[in-house]
């Protein structure tokens, strides 16, 4: 069993295969958080300290004992009027317009099998993988109830978290904030890593002591947003890749979010995920109800790069669906950078041919296509074919260039109208306008209100027919503007707009994935704008940036790379200079990069001269023999890309007998130094071989003293070892 309750400690554990988390319902009825760290069993309640603590307040029940106080006790679902004083998971509004909810333990039930969110992306497993965790909490003035969900997943080291809110009071509440997670840690001096970034630069790390007050990252764009990843990681201040206590979140949601941490008076760490705050304020009538999206947590006492790896793991198999879930991806073109608008159907058949020839498996048409659209001052909303442009119906563009030996895959952005379109002249109120005012642009348009499911059924219908015109094997879902201007005619409160347009999206999704279970969906918001795990849920990979210059990328790739396994990271070889930067590096570089995720191209084949077009196909070859390694491997990051001389990253299977090691020299001095690569994650003292130069290595002594980057001629010169065992 992995969750047990114990009757007589009133306590409930969560175990998984290597970390112990554990609550207790204490004498007032107060849920509270007494562990959450490496496998340990008894009853963790010594941890909690009592006396008087001056001007914290102390619940009436307790009478003249002023040792108890909500305001230094850790808890698992803090809320705004208690006495805690520290930043809530939870605010609402009641009925006579006051603040106020004092939860208190009702019941819980344990049962096997991991709970669904109807609606909501979330973690996946069977009956023998998983259990279920429920507890009831009541206001017990209000009524209103706050139902916690908690899923074990105990082999993955992975445990879930959701709210439900229920108004079982007899009149209206407004929920005004609300976070599925909270950590509250009574000891230690912690690190708070985030994700931060920018259009074309997305998912920096960067590592913050959390200190007195509140840090806090979030998005108020309505959507996860380039400049902040709603993944974050709590790491003791000596924690390293390999060793060291940290906990990590993940927001399994497509929309505004914000997370928190800091230090309180007494020195105590709360962390918290959830909701945006702003612009959020959800109606609840009498006998409504408020399903949050899950996080997920996980806890690693052995650093980093473990924390990682469990991530990765229970997304790729858990949270990932459909035919493509653990299978590797074909190697597709992208039209964009190689004719952006300017294309014809010949054009596209010309590069299709070049492609064919280079070995490349799937030619995929990128923005242009449909409507009057020949820029991005028009036609979005209009989904129906321009056959004038391409000279052809869709079908018979397909039929073509299947007839090549080529999938095909299309460019779509769903959510998404020009004021130039037919739809927005005929149907203006579907647009996100606030009445009496002018409303702003992005990239030329608006963004249609996907809270009302007339319009997501519209938008649906019109996508469906076009794809049923002929056999298309991927859809590419971009997203490229934020959201702002929020009004929508049919809502009853506008606080709940922003969270049912990411549950009209996430109906859309849900419908196309079953309407169309062969299709491979890339995620896409001007690259990674909303790379997350309620994303992956339907779209098993995500372009991972418009930024494709290849040393930009080893950033945003490490970055991304705490959170998110390779499988799910779309990553395409492009042209020289690159387009975003100016930046110029071999085409080797390009490929051995791009190679750490799911491998394309995205560049102007016919521009190439024979030796470039050689290189591809080596490319090629080389991928395909290491693709199913780098789909399923163990990641391992090497290096730290934004303070060392090179990217280093490693993949090795899963029965350590085979390694991929890939390097990129990213700074270049005279008399250069050399620098000695430690590689991960093989079987100690053994014997390995390099498939390249034949040479035997100790595996130890590959691990703890390195193997030496080669000290190449030239700017940002890549490398890699592929690592066979002798055994």
């Amino acid at each position: 069993m992995s969750i047990i309750y114990d009757k007589k400690q009133r306590t409930i554990t969560l175990h998984t295969d290597h970390t112990t988390y554990q609550m207790q319902i204490d004498r007032y009825g107060f849920l509270l958080h007494l562990y959450y760290g490496g496998k340990a069993d008894g009853c963790m309640d010594y941890l909690l300290t009592y006396y008087d603590r001056g001007f914290s307040g102390n619940p009436y029940e307790a009478g003249t004992d002023k040792t108890y106080s909500m305001d230094s006790l850790p808890q698992e679902f803090p809320s705004l009027g208690t006495g805690d004083y520290r930043t809530p998971a939870c605010i609402i509004k009641n009925t006579d317009r006051t603040y106020c909810s004092d939860f208190r333990y009702v019941s819980h039930e344990i049962r096997d099998g991991k709970y669904a969110l109807p609606g909501l992306p979330a973690v996946y497993a069977d009956t023998a993988e998983a259990q279920t965790l429920e507890v009831v909490l009541e206001d017990p003035v209000t009524g209103v109830r706050a139902v916690l969900l908690y899923g074990v997943l105990p082999r993955y080291d992975i445990i879930t978290r959701s709210v439900k809110i229920v108004n079982a009071s007899q009149g209206y509440v407004s929920v005004k904030k609300l976070a599925p997670a909270c950590l509250d840690l009574l000891g230690g001096e912690y690190d708070f890593i985030t994700f931060y970034g920018r259009h074309a630069m997305e998912r920096n790390c960067q590592r913050m002591p959390v200190g007195h007050g509140v840090h806090k990252i979030g998005s108020l764009r309505g959507t996860s947003s380039h400049q902040y990843n709603p993944a974050v990681i709590l790491a003791a201040r000596d924690a390293t890749e390999d060793a060291g206590s940290c906990y990590g979140m993940a927001f399994v949601y497509s929309g505004g979010f914000q997370s928190e941490a800091g230090m309180d008076q007494y020195y105590q760490t709360r962390v918290l995920m959830g909701f945006s705050e702003e612009q959020f304020a959800y109606p609840l009538n009498p006998g409504e109800e408020l399903q949050s999206p899950e996080v997920i947590l996980t806890y690693s006492g052995a650093g980093l790069g473990q924390l990682s790896r469990n991530f990765h793991r229970c997304i790729r198999t858990h949270l990932c669906r459909g035919k493509y879930k653990e299978k590797v991806r074909p190697i597709l073109l992208n039209s964009w950078e190689a004719s952006y608008f300017d294309f014809t159907g010949e054009s596209l058949l010309k590069l299709a041919r070049q492609a064919a020839d280079l070995g490349i498996e799937m030619f995929v048409l990128d923005d242009g296509w449909f409507g009057n659209r020949d820029s991005d001052l028009r036609g979005l909303g209009d989904w129906y074919v321009n056959e004038e442009k391409l000279g052809c119906t869709l079908g018979e563009l397909i039929g073509k260039i299947n007839g090549m030996g080529l999938k095909f895959g299309i460019w779509i952005e769903p959510e998404m109208v020009n004021e130039d379109s037919d739809l927005y002249r005929a149907h203006p109120d579907w647009a996100f306008v606030i009445p009496g005012r002018r409303p702003n642009r992005s990239r030329y348009q608006l963004v249609l209100d996907f809270s009302r499911k007339e319009v997501v059924d519209y938008i649906f219908d019109r996508i469906c027919a076009v794809l049923d015109q002929g056999n298309v094997e991927y859809v590419k879902w971009d997203m490229n503007r934020s959201l702002a201007d929020v009004y929508s005619a049919t809502a009853d409160s506008q606080g709940r707009v922003l969270h049912d347009y990411v549950l009209g999206l996430y109906d859309f999704l849900e419908r196309l994935v079953e309407r169309y279970p062969d299709i491979l969906i890339e995620g896409c918001s001007g690259g990674g704008g909303r790379f997350d795990a309620g994303m992956l849920y339907y779209t098993p990979q995500i372009w991972c940036s418009d930024n494709t210059d290849p040393i930009d990328r080893l950033e945003i790739q490490y970055g991304t790379s705490f959170i998110y396994p390779a499988s799910c990271v779309g990553a395409h070889v492009s042209a020289s200079p690159n387009h975003q930067t100016r930046r110029v590096t071999s085409m080797k570089t390009r490929g051995m990069v791009a190679m750490a995720g799911t491998f394309g191209y995205e560049l102007n084949l016919n521009e190439l001269d024979s030796e470039e077009k050689d290189e591809i196909r080596r490319q090629i070859a080389e991928y395909k023999k290491y693709a199913s390694l780098v789909q399923t491997g163990t990641y391992y990051r090497l290096t730290n890309p934004q303070t060392d001389n090179q990217g280093a990253w490693e993949f090795v299977s899963e029965d350590q007998k085979e390694a991929l090691v890939q390097v990129v020299g990213i700074k270049k001095h005279a008399n250069m130094t050399v620098d000695y690569i430690k590689v991960r994650g093989l079987k100690e003292n053994t014997m390995y071989r390099d498939t390249q130069s034949g040479r035997l290595y100790n595996s130890t002594a590959l691990m703890e003293a390195g193997v030496p980057k080669p000290v190449l001629e030239g700017e940002y010169q890549a490398f890699q070892w592929h690592f066979v065992c002798e055994e």
